[in-house]
């Protein structure tokens, strides 16, 4: 077998090796040579080579989502790194394990002017779990390949050093660094900077390992409730006659069916799931504007709930923000291991604890169900919103919000949706999707400038095809995600092409004038067909109802590449539809 000849290489890949991270996410360059030398070189990882570094981590976040474990990305020193960084922050954000390896210069080689050099120690330094900065291998400079001197106070460093004896403290160091970092990826899930100094040779290898690092074991200690903090919870619910719960961005599977049914039981209960909760049950509240949109002043009150429960990721939803921090609730209790954010400004409880485990202490204790309309009155109104809804999508004309009804209506059952951010995400959630779908989104930064990558990255590790809905300028900012040599034939992309950011134009702002075409809409008339040529996507479009329909009709058929299906809508109708519609639910 082929090793780097670098100590400090092979101790990396080695621990990597036994914290179980399979998937390596490199992009070419020198100075990481021998981490790529060492991981490519050994069967237990699977190794991909994506050349834009800021593609190819959110391509490791796509397949870190997916298999819920650390995924690592690769890059040589300099510019390559910063690259990292958006999706380093979306990591950060929501809760993916990413583990950053970047190989850097020797200290005594960073701010002198030398090539391809920048401060890498901490870069990340905001948006990280932890940074561990790892040391230089001590090497005899007697040994060095035509015997080079050393500068002199690298010399005298290294004499000092070896003086006192520290290469073996060098050596338990990097391995407790590097292990420290993984075990923070896994434990507190989200991503950890390893930064690798190293010194020429790079192509060196040997066929015998020279470390033998000590591997640690992880140490997680399972949180519990405090009996007095659950039993205040306790009767805080019984006494309450309207509660309210909101889920975000959640993990398909990660609730237990029993504790859903036992809430949807509950009358004094509402749930509001957005559509990237991954929760689903017919007594739940699934399309958040549609019900908050039209609501009167006294509807408002009545909805106001006296206990709000928060759990999973963010939320995309801001009629739901603005209604609680207009009517805030007297409690608000977020569940979950990691930070509680204060998003309605009356957060008073966190219980640090997983939801299904809350709901499995918490819910049995509950000896009856409080009377109330609370529920019963909202079915109601959620029913005339469902007629009020098919209503309107058979008189408009064709445009984006009847392109994004069909789209979700023709995605094939258990398939996984990636759905990109702006206007994409924020139609879906006007629709009651199949609930056998696992749907995701990057609402960590709410970005569009990884979507198409980290699709690819999760249709990869995924056992189920995926289908990646998103609109024109995502998918364009995003297009070198195609430079990818491993997405799956049964991949499909499907591009809302309003010739510009058509969010813009239901915000507030003067439409339709040089500066909001050219500084805030961004018109454009490009089209996909060139990139679908390029990267070997079958290329499918549409401009009307029928020939999205004959087009949706083949488009998951099997197939032998990728395909891509471009729906063009007309951007001076979409914005009115869009507006009516709530008007129209009034």
């Amino acid at each position: 077998m082929i090793y780097p000849s670098i100590p400090l290489a092979q101790t990396v890949i080695e621990l990597c090796k036994a914290k179980g991270i399979e998937h390596i996410v490199i992009s070419p360059g020198s100075r990481n040579a021998p981490l790529t030398i060492g991981f490519t070189n050994d069967s237990f990882f699977k190794c991909y080579s994506i050349v834009d570094e800021r593609c190819a981590a959110f391509f490791a976040l796509g397949i870190a989502q997916q298999i819920q474990k650390p995924t690592a990305v690769v890059c040589t020193s300099g510019s390559a790194l910063l690259n990292y960084y958006p999706a380093v922050a979306e990591a950060y954000y929501s809760d993916i394990p990413l583990i950053v390896l970047s190989a850097d210069r020797p200290k005594h080689l960073v701010g002198i002017g030398d090539g391809q050099t920048i401060n890498q120690k901490n870069v990340f330094d905001n948006h990280i779990l932890y940074s561990a900065n790892l040391k230089l291998d001590l090497k005899d400079e007697h040994n060095l390949p035509g015997n080079e001197e050393l500068p002199i106070f690298k010399n005298f460093e290294d004499r000092l050093e070896r003086f006192l004896g520290l290469q073996k403290d060098i050596q338990s160091y990097n391995e407790e660094e590097i292990q420290l970092a993984i075990n923070h990826a896994y434990v507190k899930q989200g991503p950890v900077h390893i930064n690798i100094p190293f010194d020429e040779p790079l192509y060196k290898t040997v066929e015998k390992l020279g470390v033998s690092p000590k591997v640690t074991e992880m140490v997680v200690k399972e949180k519990s409730i405090e009996s007095y903090t659950l039993q205040e919870c306790l009767e805080d619910w019984n006494a309450a006659t309207r509660k309210m719960i909101l889920v975000g961005v959640n993990a398909p599977n990660s609730i237990e069916q029993k504790w859903l049914d036992e809430l949807a039981e509950d009358d004094s209960v509402i749930v509001f799931t957005e559509t990237t909760s991954n929760l689903s049950h017919d007594s739940f509240f699934p399309s958040i504007d549609q019900m908050i949109a039209p609501l009167t002043k006294a509807e408002e009150l009545a909805l106001q709930p006296d206990i709000l429960v928060t759990f999973g990721g963010l939320i995309v939803s801001k009629k739901i923000k603005a209604f609680l921090r207009k009517y805030q609730p007297k409690q608000h209790w977020h569940i979950g291991e990691k930070d509680a954010n204060d998003t309605f400004f009356c957060l008073n409880n966190h219980l640090e604890v997983m939801p299904n485990q809350f709901f499995e202490t918490f819910l049995p204790k509950l000896t009856h169900y409080v009377k109330s309309h609370y529920h019963s009155n909202w079915m109601k109104i959620k029913e005339n919103r469902l007629e009020k809804h098919q209503q309107y999508l058979d008189q408009i004309p064709f445009s984006d919000f009847k392109v994004f009804d069909a789209i979700f209506n023709a995605i094939p059952d258990y398939n996984v949706l990636q759905i990109g951010n702006s206007s994409a995400i924020r139609y879906a959630q006007l629709f009651n999707l199949n609930k056998t779908l696992h749907v995701y989104c990057n609402r960590g930064t709410s970005g569009i400038d990884g979507s198409t990558s980290t699709a690819i990255g999760c249709a990869v590790a995924s056992a189920n095809p995926t289908t990646f809905v998103t609109g024109d300028l995502s998918f364009f900012y995003d297009s070198n995600a195609l430079w990818n040599n491993y997405i799956p034939v049964n991949f499909r992309i499907v591009v809302v092409n309003n010739s510009g950011g058509g969010i813009f134009r239901i915000l507030p702002g003067h439409k339709d004038t040089e500066n909001f075409d050219t500084y805030f809409e961004t018109t454009h008339n490009l089209t996909a067909k060139q990139l679908c040529e390029m990267h070997g996507f079958e290329y499918v479009t549409a401009n009307e109802e029928t020939s999205l329909a004959y087009a949706l009709e083949g488009f998951y058929e099997t197939s032998k590449k990728p395909k891509l299906l471009e729906v063009f809508t007309p951007k001076q109708v979409n914005d009115k539809v869009l507006l009516n519609y709530f008007e129209f639910l009034k």
